[in-house]
């Protein structure tokens, strides 16, 4: 695996944080190095929190340093074990509340249970307004997330919401491959994701092929048709989720089928579940390429998966929520993108 830094659209390095007012930067445990490193960013620490579990499982919060009328950021991805991670967000919200801070950021890099942001069928939960009505009722005064599943989960919510997103930062690598714009194609996986991968095709100054998928059963979906050339073609294709990996891998082989030189796969969320990996490795996909909104275990990666930082992208998005200054500035596309 390798981890790279990359050239964003805003100054690398520490950022000078405005000294009349008084940042604060805690973590929960889902994912405390990329917590250290949006830190680092920001040119402060991590500060002190002990969070423990009791004996029946119980979480247990409590704030190390006085936060009386700071702004207050918490970071904490709502990733694997999704239910523990989330009830410590809420803990954790509710120990900075009654600490009485000035106002109470949620970072949340990966939204979990956003997936289930509709009813398809009767009788269904709509997880993604239980968890933003959750957020609030804890104390949140704001969320600052990263590629939610879908634009639409920002009105679940009734406090202010700042939606950023990796684009730049698969991008950047993408344009470091130096694949020949002749040979590139960005395929969207399914229909839901053709405004993104239209942006990213814009980017790369290339053409765009669609996947179609049905879907079987719940969590299984199958590629079955192309729209699109995509013969001797070099294909990119992005998503904001691997899960089970089930659905890239089959749409990669339909690629290979149908006459792609070579598949690339570019995703910011590596949720990777059950046989993910396993997929992946076996996949006709020459390089996965993902972000660090969820912690990954490097023991067991295979070599084909590139994880990116994204560490700079929410540090400087902090920064400006803290200084009061634009946060959909840092993109420039987002207009066109949520279109």
């Amino acid at each position: 695996m390798m981890e790279l830094e990359l050239e964003l659209a805003f100054p690398q390095g520490e950022k000078t944080i405005n000294p009349t007012h008084d940042i604060k930067l805690f973590a929960g445990r889902s994912n405390m190095q990329l917590a250290e490193e949006i830190a680092q960013y920001l040119g402060t620490t991590v500060g002190p929190m002990i969070v423990k579990n009791f004996a029946d499982g119980e979480i247990y919060v409590q704030v190390q340093e006085s936060i009386r009328g700071d702004d207050v950021f918490i970071i904490q991805p709502i990733c694997n074990p999704v239910n523990e991670n989330l009830m410590e967000l809420l803990i954790i919200i509710d120990a900075f509340k009654r600490a009485s801070a000035k106002s109470i950021t949620a970072v949340i890099p990966y939204y979990g249970y956003a997936r289930q942001d509709r009813k398809t069928s009767g009788r269904e939960a709509i997880t993604a307004k239980l968890v933003a009505d959750l957020l609030t009722t804890a104390g949140a005064d704001r969320i600052l997330a990263m590629d939610l599943h879908t634009g639409q989960i920002q009105g679940f919510f009734n406090i202010l919401v700042d939606h950023i997103y990796a684009t730049s930062v698969l991008v950047d690598y993408v344009k470091k491959l130096n694949i020949p714009q002749d040979d590139l194609v960005i395929v969207s996986p399914d229909m839901g994701g053709v405004t993104r991968s239209r942006y990213f095709a814009k980017q790369m100054n290339c053409p765009m092929a669609i996947i179609d998928k049905r879907r079987n059963r719940h969590n299984e979906a199958i590629a079955v048709n192309i729209i699109g050339d995509i013969t001797d073609k070099t294909c990119i294709m992005f998503d904001d989720i691997i899960d089970t990996a089930g659905t890239i891998c089959g749409a990669a082989q339909l690629l290979k089928d149908k006459g792609a030189k070579d598949v690339y796969v570019c995703a910011t969320h590596p949720v990777f579940s059950g046989p993910a990996l396993e997929r992946l490795e076996k996949a006709p996909i020459k390089e996965v390429i993902v972000t660090n909104t969820i912690p990954l275990n490097k023991n067991f990666l295979p070599e084909k998966i590139t994880q990116l930082s994204v560490a700079p992208l929410l540090g400087e998005a902090i920064s400006r929520i803290h200084d009061g200054e634009s946060v959909s500035s840092l993109f420039g596309f987002e207009k066109e993108y949520d279109q």
